[in-house]
């Protein structure tokens, strides 16, 4: 996963959050970047047909962003469950966020074959508590 699925993917969850369109300064606090690095990924993402951004409302997924993030998202819980309820990692959610961006679709297809994901994933994600709604109950005593 690149830095532009990144972005996808918390455009996203901030729509679900948000009901709406992503605003920038929710993607920039999600992300831990500035409004200004949010603001110059989302041109590049629109310049490419991700996202339709409208200057103070937010960005907005197209139908290929949606996609794109959707698969981003799978490949994070892929490797969050892996850590969580394989490794018994306690810091699951920090370690995800590290390797997400290094995690080829090769790996995160292995990774998923040792998982016992459920059929609904990534839509049992849960974008307020940043987790698989599932995973808590797995991995009990593993929260961060």
């Amino acid at each position: 996963m690149n830095t532009a699925d990144q972005y996808l993917k918390a455009v996203y969850l901030a729509q679900r959050i948000e009901d709406g369109p992503a605003a920038t300064g929710t993607l920039a606090d999600m992300l831990e970047v500035s409004p200004a690095s949010v603001n110059e990924m989302v041109g590049k993402l629109e310049d490419r047909g991700l996202v339709e951004h409208e200057k103070y409302k937010g960005a907005s997924l197209t139908d290929e962003g949606l996609e794109r993030a959707h698969h981003a998202l799978q490949t994070y819980c892929i490797i969050e469950r892996f850590l969580a309820n394989v490794l018994e990692v306690e810091q699951f959610r920090d370690e995800a966020r590290a390797l997400e961006s290094v995690i080829d679709d090769t790996v995160a297809d292995r990774l998923d074959t040792i998982i016992d994901r459920r059929e609904e994933c990534p839509d049992c994600f849960d974008a307020e508590a940043d987790c698989c709604e599932y995973l808590e109950l797995e991995a009990s005593g593993h929260a961060d």
